[in-house]
């Protein structure tokens, strides 16, 4: 681990003085992507320096307990020591954690999808509910979000609701949400207050460039037809709505958000394109995690992952056994306990399984 640090630190210094040099300065390009390099490493730099200079004073703390025979000196020294060796620990599991290969999709924008599951026109207003979460998580973030479809559905609520998230570390925070969600509630419906138990599906595609995934258009089967949703004078009356089928694989991506045909077939190629880099990274990680599964689902939309029960004012997280009983907080976007605790999870479990000593 430590020729790794000390490898590390040695290319950071190689950055710096590259970034000073004038054929650097003056080519952007090559200079942004240095000073994104560096400051990839830059909290491990800074890490490891403190790691050696607690080591250094760990060390010296040592030696005078050895050679003093003053007793109220040495046992200042010995309580010193203790605390330093607390330090020197604590570093040092930072430190693998750090080394930990961050997963490449982390940084990039998403797609995300809400689909009512189990419960009728309850599941179909949960779906709501989520998206309303999301949302106002999304607001706090200060980032971007795009609707690309919605399929409302019965008593206000909807079908399916997909949309685009674009940011800093979209993927990277969102990308534990992906799952089966389940309600316990009392619908408005219900006129013997019965709880019912609903479900909706949530999946999160972090968004490949046009490049990494090419679409041959003899692949596509393309179907035009009238919009059924909300969407101004025109929904009606012309063939605005898109149904794209991607033949290879039988994947179909429906969008009539838009007024305009072409700009319904660019939103639903967006999410046909997500669609299939999931595809190619779920195939990978299987290849992968063949001979183990990581405690954090971040894939299996199968597996239930969170309940809000809202009799008791509570959210609870599966995976990770946390509870919080602050449903409304959350529904309102109070989400970074829930993601913070998973990352954490996330990161303990590839600590386990990883080959840094």
């Amino acid at each position: 681990m430590f020729e790794k640090l000390e490898n590390i630190v040695k290319r950071y210094d190689e950055i710096s003085q590259l970034l000073s040099e004038p054929n650097v300065v003056n080519d952007r390009k090559k200079y942004a992507s240095l000073a994104k390099e560096q400051s990839d490493i830059q909290e491990i730099v800074d890490t490891y320096q403190s790691y050696k200079a607690v080591k250094q004073s760990l060390e010296e703390t040592r030696e005078l307990i050895d050679e003093t025979d003053d007793h109220e000196l040495r046992e200042l020294a010995e309580a010193e020591q203790e605390e330093l060796e607390q330090k020197q620990k604590a570093l040092t599991t930072r430190l693998k954690v750090l080394l930990i290969p961050k997963d490449p999709n982390d940084s990039r924008d998403i797609i995300m999808e809400i689909r009512a599951g189990t419960g009728g026109d309850e599941a179909g207003l949960f779906v709501g509910d989520l998206f309303r979460m999301y949302q106002r998580y999304i607001e706090a973030k200060n980032w971007k979000i795009e609707i690309l479809n919605l399929n409302p559905q019965g008593v206000g609520g909807f079908k399916e609701i997909i949309f685009a998230v674009s940011g800093k570390d979209v993927y990277g925070k969102l990308k534990y949400e992906s799952g089966v969600h389940r309600v316990q509630r009392v619908p408005i419906t219900e006129t013997s207050g019965r709880i019912h138990t609903s479900a909706a599906s949530v999946a999160v595609l972090p968004e490949p460039e046009e490049v990494e995934i090419a679409i041959n258009p003899h692949d596509l089967k393309i179907d035009v037809y009238r919009s059924s949703g909300p969407g101004g004078q025109s929904v009606n009356t012309t063939d605005s709505a898109v149904r794209v089928t991607h033949i290879p694989t039988g994947m179909v991506v429906t969008c009539q958000d838009e007024k305009s045909q072409h700009k319904n077939k660019a939103k639903a190629l967006t999410v046909l394109r997500a669609r299939l880099y999931e595809k190619r990274l779920e195939e990978e990680a299987a290849k992968i995690t063949a001979t183990r599964r990581s405690m954090v689902s971040t894939g299996d939309r199968s597996a239930k992952i969170r309940t809000f029960n809202f009799p008791q004012n509570r959210v609870t997280d599966h995976r990770i056994n946390l509870t919080l009983y602050k449903l409304e907080q959350i529904l309102e976007g109070a989400l970074d306990e829930f993601i913070d605790q998973l990352a954490m999870a996330d990161r303990a479990e590839k600590l386990k399984s990883s080959s840094i000593k």
